[in-house]
């Protein structure tokens, strides 16, 4: 089998976990699939029993990262519930939590190049993560007056955009983009900024 005598699935998720970790320290094009097999203790011949190329192996640490993220925007959801408002901003503070705790499923998800089209079970995880967010932000713009009202689906991008930005530059440790203030107050400020404008939130005096 192998010499640590994996399982089956036992080995297929040993690879992946393999190349977690290797994503988050070498980013999704700095490893082999030699290297994922060495890293879990394998012979390199075993990833290929599961996995027909590196793409393949980051592709499913994506999916699975799409499950944990989407799981993870439903649990805040919920918590801001019965206000719209609050679950709202709760996806918002979700998503640099998220990307925080996994940074190699993150990395995987939205740094890989990796399609979100690479298979039926990708797009289906993606898709159900992005329809919380989504859900979230059909229920807050309700209450912006129709003729103002943007879609909820750019309403709910625009927040996406901003949260994705500031993990990216704040969060993450990106060369050069030590930020004087917490990416966490960054965000929340910028989708008070945000909510204003739609006249979600009252103004400030």
């Amino acid at each position: 089998m192998s010499k640590r005598g994996y399982h089956h699935g036992n080995l297929r998720q040993a690879l992946i976990e393999a190349a977690l970790q290797l994503i988050e320290a070498k980013g999704p094009t700095g490893f082999t699939l030699s290297e994922a097999a060495k890293t879990a203790g394998v012979t390199p011949a075993a990833v290929y029993r599961h996995f027909a190329g590196r793409e393949d192996l980051i592709a499913e640490a994506a999916r699975q990262g799409y499950e944990i993220f989407g799981d993870v925007m439903q649990y805040a959801y919920d918590k801001g519930q019965p206000s719209a408002l609050a679950s709202f901003e709760a996806c918002g503070r979700a998503y640099l939590a998220f990307a925080r705790k996994y940074p190699g499923h993150y990395i995987s998800m939205f740094e890989s190049g990796i399609s979100v089209n690479h298979s039926p079970e990708l797009a289906q995880a993606s898709a159900r993560a992005r329809g919380v967010f989504e859900k979230a932000a059909t229920l807050l713009s309700q209450h912006i007056p129709a003729d103002k009202r943007p879609p909820a689906a750019m309403f709910s991008a625009h927040i996406w955009a901003m949260s994705h930005g500031v993990v990216e530059l704040f969060a993450r440790n990106s060369p050069g983009t030590q930020s004087p203030f917490p990416p966490e107050d960054l965000l929340e400020t910028g989708i008070g900024i945000y909510l204003r404008g739609l006249g979600l939130l009252p103004a400030d005096h």
